[in-house]
């Protein structure tokens, strides 16, 4: 599961790296355009900024559940060890059938 955040965030950050990049050279093509091309890049900026600061709140969150979750996961075996045996042998048993219908 941390494979798929780590995607995720590594896809939106190469995304907004990207878009960086962009506004750059838009930035340098724009120089001589006046007020209007030095607001546009002022907003675009803003925008980067903000979708940049979502992307490290979505990490963070991402993470803080993750942990959460592992936590529960951890108490819930160590309180219910034979029901956690028997929900892993029940899934073993499925999955084995499902690869054995191939």
């Amino acid at each position: 599961m941390a494979s798929i955040k780590d995607k995720v965030v590594d896809g939106g950050q190469s995304v907004l790296d990207e878009a960086e990049a962009v506004m750059q050279e838009a930035e340098s093509l724009l120089a001589n355009v006046g007020e209007k091309g030095e607001a546009a890049m002022a907003r675009v900026a803003e925008r980067l900024k903000v979708a940049r600061e979502k992307l490290i709140e979505f990490e963070r969150v991402a993470v803080a559940k993750t942990k959460e979750a592992a936590v529960a996961t951890d108490e819930y075996v160590h309180d219910n060890p034979w029901k956690s045996i028997g929900l892993a042998a029940a899934v073993g048993v499925v999955v084995g059938v499902l690869i054995g219908r191939k």
